[in-house]
């Protein structure tokens, strides 16, 4: 009997990527192993966003590899490299890592087994590279998953790749265009998720925005082309069926791009009280002179708007972002005036990223290059305006009564709230994990809440 282990980097899309991984595997008959020492495999399936992401991965190989060699117990161990880092430098990683036995890439997630047993069957195997250059990939509702969230919650991956051109970002290079599942598909892992007991299904995809747009028939979609239900499935269309099914639970979008937002989709998410009052909206910058030289397809005065017309379109709307700072280029005017939106704008959630310059990115290329310095300068003041924001907001919920989520003993999520990356509503330990709860909100603490 085969022992694997696996260690997941990464996003939840990449997490999406593992628990399908183990699917197969166990359907195979191989059994999982939390403990490297006594895995006859080791799958490092791994992240390669961001330097940071790309230095965490390279280093989880890299202990794999000496850990394998200081150990008698894991001489024969094999070791595969899957993910993002082996799907970015299918080329170059097998001349860098030749201690690693397999590498494999997005298309290889369902055939994992197989190769794996071909490992396992032979002594003398050479390094096998497997990553296809252009993936096409996409899971399905009848997919082998095991999943590794807890049992009240989920993701749900609606589509693979994307289309946008942002200079600053690899993920179209490592996974490839935008593919949609069908809505039927996604409707059936829902249902199947809610009868095991989920209350949260968080939708995922590089865009969920353009769900459904890459089937459409009559004409291609443009860079700002927006949510429309007339023309087949579309996000709106997708959360109008989900908000359908029956059973207590809560519905999160996640990672949704501005350029496609549309009245249609601001008037769908009203519509459905399944919808957690909550969207992932990175909007990563408000200068004009930014927006353009990152090609977001959006510019200040279509952010602003859209930001009027979701709020008034969807009472009690929280708004999670993300912006960069110090990218190429970036003036001190641009910068004031990201820091002028920050304060005007009052996110009730909201992140900042130091510009990270990748290779093969066309951000990569360009000149006036900001001094690391600066950048972290930008960054911390960036943060210090966002944290003022929240601390106001998190002041305005004093005495509010909302529904939570319990996460932990003591700790829950409330729907302003996404797992992993917001804030904590701290609760009273004896209500039940994995249930709601009506709280009524105490006090605060930095970024989170407490209730009684």
């Amino acid at each position: 009997m085969i022992k694997v282990g696996l260690v997941s980097l990464g996003c939840a899309k990449n997490l999406i990527d593992s628990e399908i991984m183990i699917g197969h595997l166990q359907q195979a008959g191989m059994v999982m192993t939390p403990e490297a020492d006594l895995a006859d495999v080791l799958i490092v399936n791994t992240c390669s966003f961001i330097d940071m992401a790309k230095k965490e991965s390279v280093g989880a190989v890299h202990d794999a590899v000496d850990q394998r060699g200081a150990s008698k117990k894991r001489a024969k161990q094999k070791i595969i490299v899957a993910g993002c880092l082996s799907q970015r430098f299918s080329q170059e990683l097998p001349g860098l890592m030749p201690e690693v036995d397999a590498f494999i890439g997005l298309d290889q997630i369902t055939q994992v087994a197989p190769i794996i047993q071909k490992l396992m069957g032979t002594k003398d195997l050479e390094q096998e590279n497997l990553v296809t250059r252009q993936p096409q990939y996409i899971p399905d509702y009848d997919t082998p998953r095991f999943r590794l969230t807890p049992k009240h919650m989920a993701y749900i991956k609606i589509a693979e790749g994307c289309n946008h051109p942002c200079s600053f970002c690899i993920i179209p290079r490592i996974r490839g265009r935008h593919r949609s599942r069908t809505q039927e598909s996604i409707i059936k892992e829902a249902k199947q998720l809610v009868a095991a007991g989920v209350k949260e299904i968080n939708l995922i995809s590089q865009d969920t925005t353009y769900f459904g747009m890459d089937k459409w028939t009559e004409e291609r979609p443009k860079p700002r082309s927006g949510v429309d239900s007339s023309k087949g499935e579309s996000l709106s269309t997708l959360i109008r069926e989900l908000n359908k099914i029956e059973g207590d639970f809560w519905i999160r979008l996640l990672y949704t791009h501005p350029a496609h937002w549309s009245d249609d989709l601001i008037q769908a998410i009203a519509e459905s009280p399944k919808v957690a009052r909550y969207i992932d909206m990175p909007l990563q910058h408000i200068s004009d002179n930014m927006l353009s030289l990152m090609k977001r397809e959006t510019d200040g005065a279509y952010i602003r708007d859209l930001i009027k017309r979701i709020r008034a379109g969807i009472p009690g709307i929280a708004i999670r972002t993300t912006f960069i700072v110090g990218f190429p280029g970036e003036t001190e005017a641009d910068f004031n005036e990201l820091l002028q939106f920050i304060e005007d704008t009052k996110f009730e959630r909201a992140g900042v990223f130091n510009y990270s310059r990748e290779e093969d990115t066309r951000a990569a290329k360009m000149e006036d290059q900001i001094h690391h310095m600066t950048r972290k300068a930008r960054w911390n003041e960036a943060m210090r305006a966002i944290q003022r924001s929240i601390e106001g907001f998190n002041v305005s919920q004093v005495g509010r009564k909302m529904r939570v989520l319990i996460e932990e003993p003591g700790v829950a999520r409330s729907e302003m709230d996404a797992p992993d990356i917001d804030t904590t509503v701290f609760v009273n330990k004896k209500l039940p994990v994995g249930s709601f709860a009506d709280v009524t909100v105490k006090e605060w603490r930095g970024y989170d809440l407490v209730a009684g």
